[in-house]
C-alpha cells in the first residue's frame, strides 16, 4: 500500500478526489498526513471528515523558505511517506523537499503544459484564444510547472468561455487523472527518462481526453 503525504493550501477538491478513489478500493494507497500552510484551508475539514491526520505548518515561523521545507520534509519522512501529492499547494517547492523525494512529488496544473504555467492557467488559455485546453499531472522539479509530464487530458475551449466556465470543465478531468497518475506510480509503472515519463503497459481511456459534457 502506497503511503501518501498531501500538501494543500485551499479547498482541496483534488484531495477529495484521491480520498474517494481510495475509499472505493480503486487506489491501493493510504494518506498518512495532510499538511497545510493555511489554517483556513477547507482541505482540513475534508481530512477531519475522513479521519486523516492533518498538520498546519506556518511558514512565518521559519527564518527561511528552506527551513520551512525542512520541517515539511521531516514530518513526511517520519511517517514513511513514499509519494508527496500537491493538491492546490500555492508555493514553489524548494530543494530540501525535492532532494528528499526525487521524482516522488506530483502536482496537477489546469493547463496543457508547457503552455500556460503558473497562476491562472485557465484565464491565460481564454485570453490567448486557444481552442483546446486541459490539465496536466507532472512530477515536480525546481521550476514552475516544468517537471516531467505524466498524464494530460484535454477539453475544448468555446468562444463564450470564461475563466470560471473553463475551470469547471477542466476540474472534472483533474479529478479523474490525478488519482490515475497516483495509481500508476503505486503500481510501479512510471519510468522517468530525462524529460519524459514512460508509462508501462498503459491504455488510456478516451474519456480522459474529451469534454466530460457533450456540447454541440
Amino acid at each position: 500500500m502506497l503511503k501518501i503525504g498531501v500538501l494543500a493550501s485551499g479547498r482541496g477538491s483534488n484531495f477529495q478526489a484521491i480520498i474517494d478513489e481510495i475509499e472505493r478500493g480503486k487506489l491501493n494507497a493510504k494518506i498518512e498526513i495532510l499538511i497545510v500552510d493555511n489554517p483556513s484551508a477547507y482541505a482540513i475539514q475534508r481530512a477531519k471528515n475522513h479521519g486523516i491526520p492533518y498538520l498546519y505548518i506556518n511558514p512565518k515561523d521559519f527564518p527561511t523558505k528552506e527551513a520551512f521545507y525542512e520541517k515539511i520534509r521531516d514530518e513526511l519522512l517520519s511517517r514513511g511517506v513514499e509519494l508527496v501529492v500537491l493538491a492546490g499547494f500555492m508555493r514553489i517547492v524548494k530543494k530540501p523537499l525535492l532532494d528528499a523525494f526525487p521524482n516522488r512529488i506530483m502536482n496537477i496544473h489546469p493547463a496543457l503544459l508547457p503552455s500556460f504555467p503558473g497562476l491562472h492557467g485557465q484565464k491565460q488559455a481564454v485570453d490567448h484564444g486557444v481552442k483546446i485546453s486541459g490539465c496536466t499531472v507532472h512530477f515536480v522539479d525546481e521550476g514552475v510547472d516544468t517537471g516531467p509530464i505524466i498524464i494530460q487530458a484535454a477539453v475544448p475551449v468555446y468562444p463564450d468561455d470564461t475563466e470560471e466556465t473553463l475551470s469547471e470543465r477542466i476540474l472534472k478531468l483533474e479529478h479523474k487523472i490525478y488519482p490515475e497518475a497516483i495509481r500508476l506510480f503505486a503500481e510501479g509503472r512510471l519510468v522517468v527518462e530525462g524529460r519524459k515519463v514512460k508509462i508501462l503497459n498503459y491504455k488510456p481511456l478516451n474519456a480522459w481526453f474529451t469534454n466530460p459534457e457533450v456540447r454541440e
